[in-house]
């Protein structure tokens, strides 16, 4: 039986999403609550690999059980119950297709990037943001977001470790909203290089502070040089937020929500 999962977690304390040799992934803490629970070491196969320090309120993971006893409600309060007192909570469970994959069934994948402008130091969003100790300007922010959207080469902003066969993406979405002192990057696409959200959320802090021109924002991407990245935002700003699926792949049964 395969199931769908929806998980949170605060990835501060993990070495990204992927299991690690020594341990130390959010995915080994998955796996070691799913062996506390059926007595078979088994890995949650997640849409997308955040990086260390990356949070998620809605990665997508599959999870096969041999056991066709299991329910959806069993699923998720026992993995709940093992991941105790771990930052990983399992939100919803949902039997699922056998052709279900949440890495490869993904159709879009959605992330927020959170700056926080101000003088003061951060407290409660210590860790869940960028903070940055001077002001930022929204409207070039966004002037510069729409320069990335579409179907461009990325090399710019992918990381030299990037596994990706091509830097060629489509974005479909780069946004930058404002709430006060809060500044909210918002990037959707089918798939995403290895630090391309970060390097772009990067880019639109300096044009946001005035070091960077629109012109040069533009230079940068047609570059396709990763040395010309000017800035790459820290991991603890960065969340992933929700995966899209064909309509009829979540054609199941109800799941299960807390």
């Amino acid at each position: 039986m395969r199931w769908r999962l929806t998980i949170e977690y605060d990835g501060s304390p993990y070495l990204g999403w992927q299991s690690q040799r020594g341990g130390g992934g959010v995915q080994d803490a998955l796996s070691d609550a799913v062996e506390k629970l059926c007595g078979e070491r088994l890995n949650v196969f997640g849409a997308g690999r955040t990086d260390r320090g990356v949070h998620a309120r809605g990665q997508v993971g599959h999870l096969d059980l041999e056991d066709p006893n299991w329910t959806a409600e069993k699923v998720m309060a026992g993995l709940n119950f093992h991941l105790k007192p771990a930052p990983v909570a399992v939100l919803a469970v949902a039997p699922a297709r056998e052709d279900f994959d949440a890495r490869f069934s993904a159709l879009a994948r959605h992330y927020e990037y959170k700056i926080i402008s101000r003088r003061a130091p951060l407290t409660v969003d210590l860790g869940h943001a960028w903070f940055v100790p001077y002001p930022l300007e929204l409207a070039p922010m966004q002037e510069a977001a729409k320069i990335f959207v579409g179907h461009h080469d990325f090399t710019t902003f992918r990381s030299s470790q990037c596994q990706a066969a091509s830097a060629v993406k489509t974005l479909s979405q780069l946004e930058v909203s404002q709430a006060g002192e809060v500044f909210t990057i918002t990037a959707s696409a089918p798939s995403f290089l290895h630090h391309q959200v970060r390097s772009l959320a990067g880019v639109l802090k300096v044009v946001g502070d005035g070091k960077f021109s629109l012109e040069q924002a533009r230079t940068v991407l047609e570059a396709c040089d990763r040395t010309q990245c000017p800035q790459v935002a820290p991991a603890e700003g960065l969340t992933f937020m929700h995966v899209d699926y064909p309509a009829e792949l979540l054609d199941a049964p109800a799941e299960v929500r807390l």
